[in-house]
């Protein structure tokens, strides 16, 4: 089988990171795997996944003449790329509801996202609650692949940075410090008021230090990790937005604990105060005593990596999870059409044109709205001085008060 799956990006993240162990396996499992992304690749760009490399890497441009047994999206965007591939069958890899990325403001945006749940494609996703969800509101019935963990590199004994010390508590940061709903700088804050001894950063972000932060460890490889996760106590990963997040269970692996917001996918494998611990979102005070508590109370701490030691162990390895992968692609491609190119591509534009005509009223709107501030102002400037100054007084002050 000729797979095709489209990516938005090569660079580090844990939605590439999926991706690659799924194609690597695939590979192995028998199907020629191609990753075809809008621009050419260079291949220094995957030192944090040096096994991607051995992928077929093509641009859209390169893949006129090839025919694919099946070409799987796998970001919101690639799905209105689809198309431009020539394929029997179309999939979209669903690794979370991804118009939550996005403010509430960009209403148009969101709607276009979601679009992409109500095209004719066959889906699999790595969630249970994703799959409940695109059920619940899309009607659609995807397959569900949980992710697997690298066995051969996430485990209890090995390399570290530094030792772990008895009676003090280190604790790692980890995400973006610039993507708002990882929620990474706010993070940090509440680490800097707990009693905790060191907080350390693994971070896609290339940066060298960050106020507060111990040690900062910066797009680093896959296999570099696990020493990391070995050094710590605990993770903290007060992400506001995830599908299945990967870290938490990779620092299970290496002998630690976590403690999450009770974000979307946490309940995939964290049971609050038994292997992990799980606040409210936005619940600080809580978060901070319970980083406080792992600090007093070192039984605590040690009974709750014991469990997730517990859970680490019972957790499918990459090999496991990424067969059911390749059998759920391999009955896509064996069984009934559902789709194809030319459907594809008409809904497609249909729902993108929809896109551009509500970024064009609205965008129009604005331009209303700053008109009409525009004149009423140089009214009241110009026939009623004394009121102008008093309101631009007001105005000073107020915008004053929320700098403060």
């Amino acid at each position: 089988m000729k797979w095709a799956f489209l990516l938005g990006s090569p660079d580090i993240s844990g939605g590439s990171y999926v991706i690659f162990e799924h194609a690597i396996r695939a590979t192995k499992l028998g199907a020629e795997v191609t990753i075809i992304t809008e621009e050419h690749v260079n291949m220094d760009r995957l030192h944090w996944h040096p096994e991607a490399r051995k992928l077929i890497w093509k641009t859209f441009r390169e893949i006129d003449d090839i025919y694919f047994d099946v070409c799987i999206a796998t970001w919101w965007r690639t799905v209105y790329e689809l198309y431009r591939v020539k394929a029997e069958k179309y999939a979209y890899f669903v690794q979370s509801i991804e118009s939550r990325f996005y403010e509430e403001s960009e209403w148009s945006l969101r709607k276009l996202v979601d679009s992409t749940y109500l095209l004719p494609l066959h889906i699999i996703t790595e969630a249970k609650w994703i799959k409940e969800y695109l059920k619940d509101n899309f009607n659609q019935d995807a397959v569900l692949v949980p992710n697997g963990i690298r066995k051969d590199i996430y485990f209890v004994q090995g390399e570290l940075i530094k030792n772990r010390e008895n009676g003090k508590l280190r604790v790692l940061v980890e995400g973006p410090i610039d993507v708002p709903f990882k929620n990474v700088p706010k993070t940090i804050e509440i680490c800097k008021k707990s009693s905790a001894d060191e907080i350390w950063l693994l971070t896609s972000s290339p940066i060298t230090s960050y106020p507060g932060v111990d040690k900062v460890f910066s797009q680093v490889p896959i296999f570099e990790t696990p020493k990391i996760y070995r050094s710590c106590d605990v993770i903290i990963k007060l992400s506001y937005v995830e599908g299945m997040f990967g870290p938490p269970l990779e620092m299970f692996h290496c002998g630690g604990t976590s403690i999450t917001y009770d974000v979307t996918g946490h309940d995939e494998y964290i049971v609050s105060g038994e292997n992990g611990l799980v606040a409210p979102r936005d619940h600080d005070n809580k978060v901070l005593e319970y980083l406080n508590l792992l600090k007093e109370s070192p039984k605590e701490l040690e009974r709750l990596k014991s469990a997730a030691i517990k859970t680490a162990d019972a957790w499918p390895s990459w090999d496991e999870a990424s067969k059911k992968f390749f059998d759920a692609v391999f009955d896509i491609c064996k069984g009934a059409q559902i789709n194809n190119r030319e459907i594809i591509e008409v809904q497609s534009k249909f729902y993108f044109d929809w896109y551009v005509i509500a970024e064009q009223a609205k965008s129009d709107s604005i331009i209303i709205k700053e008109n009409i501030y525009s004149v009423l102002k140089s009214v009241v400037r110009n026939r009623l001085p004394k009121v102008f100054n008093i309101l631009r007084k007001v105005k000073y002050k107020v915008k004053v008060k929320r700098l403060k």
